[in-house]
């Protein structure tokens, strides 16, 4: 059984006192709940904040994970951040090709995928993000827009790949306040393994995340989903009272 991932991404949000009230506010909402989960939790915030968030969760379980990284090792790239510097700044993953990146920075499917290959020689778990904008589902290209993406992170990975994290993510669904159906999701993620089965025996193994608004209000129904094995939280993992809910619906 796939253990579940709730994954918080913090954006483009945070300040040195934001960071720690809210891992101070976490650990005690944490402390208070009558269960605890079983989900392996992590939070991905902005690169600035990484020293300093290492050194607050330490002795944590709470994970660290920056929210994008450089295909370069290192040189004349002004404003990249290399993977060595991740896991120098106690970074455990990363996030790639979000569909902000892909929109705002121009990352297509060849960058996304050039990522991915560096991050998986090195020791961060790579989390990468698939999904479809609202034209394209309306125009009924989900499956083959996830096919293309995946396709080019499949094809530059070693055949029988283990360690690789999917975030699937309708693009109409990130900030809008709408969210797939559990059914949606579960449609889309089954297709995502079923594509990933044709390349690696652990496609069975594999998590695939969702990360379109799911909330404190949806996470049940949405976790509940055979293929959904976690979450990729927005603007909800930055409230920690919300952040705990779907971390408790993620581990009972």
């Amino acid at each position: 059984m796939r253990q579940k991932l709730i994954a918080g991404n913090w954006k483009m949000n945070g300040s040195r006192s934001f960071n720690a009230n809210w891992v101070k506010g976490f650990n005690e909402a944490m402390s208070q709940c009558v269960t605890q989960s079983q989900a392996a939790v992590m939070v991905c915030v902005p690169s600035p904040y990484l020293s300093q968030m290492s050194d607050l969760l330490k002795g944590s379980q709470l994970a660290l994970g920056a929210q994008d990284v450089s295909a370069f090792d290192k040189g004349a790239y002004t404003g990249e951040v290399s993977l060595s510097m991740l896991e120098d700044l106690g970074a455990q993953a990363v996030i790639i090709g979000h569909s902000e990146r892909r929109a705002y920075h121009a990352e297509n499917d060849a960058m996304v995928a050039k990522k991915v290959k560096a991050t998986i020689s090195s020791s961060l778990m790579p989390i990468v993000c698939l999904g479809e904008t609202q034209e394209q589902r309306l125009a009924g290209q989900t499956q083959s827009v996830i096919a293309t993406q995946l396709k080019a992170v499949m094809d530059v990975l070693d055949p029988d790949f283990e360690r690789l994290v999917v975030a699937y993510e309708p693009v109409w669904a990130i900030g809008t306040g709408l969210t797939a159906s559990p059914e949606q999701a579960q449609e889309v993620h089954a297709f995502i393994r079923e594509q990933l089965s044709q390349k690696t025996r652990h496609a069975n193994a594999l998590k695939i995340l969702y990360g379109g608004s799911m909330n404190a209000q949806n996470a049940s129904s949405l976790l509940s989903q055979p293929d959904v094995d976690g979450g990729l939280i927005g603007g909800a993992s930055l409230v920690t009272q919300d952040f705990v809910k779907i971390i408790l619906a993620a581990g009972i």
